[in-house]
């Protein structure tokens, strides 16, 4: 399977998901649906492991911010965490085996959020988002009565980093398991498929291929090329799983931002901003580190919209489900500006400039750091 057979893949799996949410849909193109309702009744109609990368940002429950909508829905903690676990259940069934998850929450909520992950997640991090303001813009902190406070005051936000767990290797990860289970079908051991990819151990007899299967960890594209080679060599396996569809991609780089916590700008106040939106610089890092282009980036509390244009942004696919009819409308609205590159005016995300829509085949480019206006 090359790169185009593995983009038709994608293409595919949309097309599939689209077909489960027809009776919802309110927008849709070749490469973004929206889709007006609750999102635990749509996520059950989505099909299991259909989805590369779910980037969202569900009610915090803590905040108790009326302008959102359900974040002031649920009368005790453990009704929002019963509501959470229903969530986690469908997010692991829809993620495709070697997807991810980044859940924003508060920080009161996050540890117990991070506990009903557990069970079937692997947990990668617990990133702190600082929030901090732009340079000259001193927003909340100029109406905090600080000497009030009886407590830190709990300005950073929290991101759940997780990926699906598999039983049968140490560090439970999916690929393991397959590169084991080919291995064993081919009749070979260890050893024999190290001498075939030439990747051996300082200590073990194992070399490289000991670690895989623990999950310890991942080779590279050269190396699994080599090891289907050899699997296919013996006669007893046809064909092997593309390395898109085996490997969690994270793609970190030396010049963004590779730590567990997060400083980018918080999206400063403008006409039509949603109460809760995420800069779109910090959603686009997630997806670029975070998947392959051409997959799957589902967002299932849309609200701005923010997550759809930063995946469009990446050359990803994007579904978006939102409760909240006003913004289903905003996003729709801004959905069809970008899918047309109508030219009007933008907003820089995270700025007060304005400028001219930036221009490619009708589109913005991916390297562009703007963002369309809601209204």
């Amino acid at each position: 399977m090359n790169e185009q057979q593995y983009k038709i893949s994608r293409k595919k799996d949309f097309n599939k998901i689209a077909e489960s949410l027809t009776d919802n849909i309110e927008y849709q193109s070749s490469d973004a649906l929206l889709s007006f309702g609750d999102a635990i009744k749509l996520l059950k109609k989505i099909p299991s492991q259909s989805v590369s990368l779910i980037l969202t940002d569900p009610p915090y429950h803590s905040t108790k911010k009326k302008n959102i909508k359900n974040d002031t829905a649920f009368e005790s903690d453990k009704a929002f965490l019963l509501w959470m676990q229903a969530l986690i259940v469908e997010w692991r069934r829809i993620l495709k085996p070697n997807g991810c998850i980044y859940l924003f929450c508060s920080s009161k909520m996050a540890g117990r959020i991070e506990y009903l992950f557990m069970e079937a997640y692997n947990i990668l991090n617990h990133i702190v988002w600082s929030k901090p303001n732009e340079p000259g813009f001193d927003g909340w902190k100029q109406k905090m009565k600080k000497e009030s406070l009886r407590q830190w005051y709990p300005h950073s936000e929290r991101v759940i980093f997780a990926e699906p767990a598999f039983e049968g290797n140490l560090f439970k990860v999916y690929f393991a398991n397959v590169i084991k289970e080919q291995r064993k079908k081919c009749e070979l051991t260890m050893k024999e498929l190290t001498e075939i990819t030439g990747d051996y151990g300082k200590v073990n007899h194992g070399g490289a291929v000991s670690n895989w299967e623990a999950g310890r960890n991942v080779p590279s594209r050269t190396q699994y090329q080599k090891i289907c080679e050899g699997l296919i060599a013996t006669g007893k396996v046809d064909v092997m799983p593309l390395y898109e569809d085996l490997i969690r991609p994270f793609e970190a780089h030396s010049n963004a931002v590779f730590t567990d916590v997060w400083d980018f700008y918080s999206v400063r106040p403008y006409k039509g901003k949603h109460p809760a939106e995420k800069p779109l610089d910090m959603l686009e890092h997630c997806i670029k580190t975070s998947s392959y282009e051409g997959d799957i980036v589902l967002d299932c509390f849309a609200g701005s919209g923010s997550t759809a244009i930063a995946a469009l942004n990446c050359q990803r696919k994007s579904i978006s489900i939102e409760l909240d009819e006003k913004w289903v409308e905003a996003i729709k609205n801004r959905l069809e500006k970008y899918e047309k590159g109508i030219d009007e005016f933008i907003k820089i995300s995270n700025s007060q400039a304005i400028m001219k829509l930036t221009r490619t085949n009708g589109k913005p480019t991916s390297n562009d750091k703007q963002q369309l206006t809601l209204f």
